[in-house]
């Protein structure tokens, strides 16, 4: 029986192997998880930013099993830095990596387990949600590329709570916004599939929630918790199919410009769906109904602006002058996308994102 134009779209999804300790206090587990692995040697990586009180909690609950405490990591993954951390791993002889961060001390694990095939145990600071998916983002020579392989797939994934009490509102903000962008994509993804469509919706609808409660209250523990599930929703999305317009121009104007990850996904959103709207609309609509709204790029315009988040590239460091090299890189290669990508519409678009104007 053929599928009929009503019934169900035929589709693929493949599942991707994971495991989730999810609720509050879990990092007190990470040991149980090093031993249920058979590993003893665990080579644990953080940013600067936790390099006191969080951190010493991880290797206080890991004890005699965590080796060596690096604090290398920086963002967008910049592949010198990926092979200094390196050698400081090969030289304690680990057998595993423990990673406690954002997305810039998951990226740092991911290329680790790229290059050394050793397992992964991650716990989020952040809303980034990479530690959801098989996506390594590298930078070399001022260029941002991505590869999809399941070796930098983290094989057990932390969430406590707990761990993002600290994180500020305004960081929380953007932070979740850059998770609402994977859920976004995934909606007009090539690959689309109803069992993520359906996940995106709930990703992006707890972040919305979520946000403006962190922002007014940043010790609202349900808020809290809404939020990282969110967050482990969106990645979970972006983890099992292809990114889009959005993604491409955040990988230019990041690897390429040096501007601050989360906030480029935040001020490059809104205009990215707007540019999306006519070429999947049913997609954009969903994304209108998660945030109770009735247009989905003026929402999460709003819902950045309304909450303090960053309305312009110019407010985060983008300069004028750099908008053509930015526009040229992103058609140069572009992701697939439901609307053809358009040197003159991409520029204006950029133009707008870095003027901060509200999408039309």
């Amino acid at each position: 029986m053929s599928l009929s134009e009503n019934a169900m779209e035929a589709f693929q999804y493949t599942a991707l192997p994971a495991r989730v300790l999810f609720g509050f206090g879990t990092i007190a587990k990470v040991a149980d998880e090093l031993v249920s692995m058979g590993r003893k040697r665990a080579f644990v990586l953080t940013d600067p930013h936790h390099a006191t009180a969080a951190a010493a909690r991880l290797m206080l609950a890991l004890g005699e099993f965590g080796v060596q405490l690096s604090t290398d990591a920086v963002m967008h993954t910049p592949a010198d830095v990926t092979e200094r951390v390196m050698e400081k791993l090969a030289a304690c002889d680990a057998d595993c990596i423990v990673a406690l961060g954002g997305g810039s001390t998951i990226g740092l694990a991911k290329a680790l387990a790229l290059r050394t095939d050793l397992p992964q145990i991650v716990l989020p600071t952040t809303y980034a949600g990479s530690e959801a998916t098989p996506v390594l983002g590298e930078t070399r020579d001022g260029q941002k590329s991505t590869i999809r392989s399941m070796q930098v797939l983290p094989e057990v994934i932390v969430y406590d709570v707990e761990l993002t009490y600290g994180l500020p509102p305004a960081i929380s903000l953007v932070s979740g916004i850059n998770a609402i962008a994977h859920a976004v994509e995934a909606l007009y993804a090539k690959d689309a599939n109803p069992i993520m469509s359906s996940l995106a919706e709930q990703g992006i609808a707890a972040l919305g929630r979520a946000l403006p409660r962190i922002v007014s209250n940043p010790a609202d523990r349900s808020a809290r918790a809404d939020a990282l599930f969110g967050a482990w929703v969106c990645g979970s999305c972006l983890g099992a199919v292809g990114m889009s317009l959005h993604h491409k121009l955040c990988h230019v104007l990041g690897g390429t410009f040096s501007l601050p990850h989360a906030e480029t996904h935040t001020v490059i959103l809104p205009h990215a769906v707007a540019y999306n709207a006519a070429g999947a609309s049913t997609a954009i609509d969903r994304v209108a109904r998660a945030l109770g709204a009735d247009h989905a790029a003026q929402a999460l315009f709003d819902l950045a602006v309304t909450n303090g988040g960053p309305r312009s590239l110019r407010e985060i460091g983008m300069s004028y002058s750099d908008l053509d090299g930015a526009t040229e890189a992103a058609v140069k290669s572009p992701y697939w996308n439901p609307r053809p990508v358009e040197r003159n519409a991409i520029r204006k678009l950029l133009e707008d994102a870095y003027n901060g104007h509200r999408p039309l």
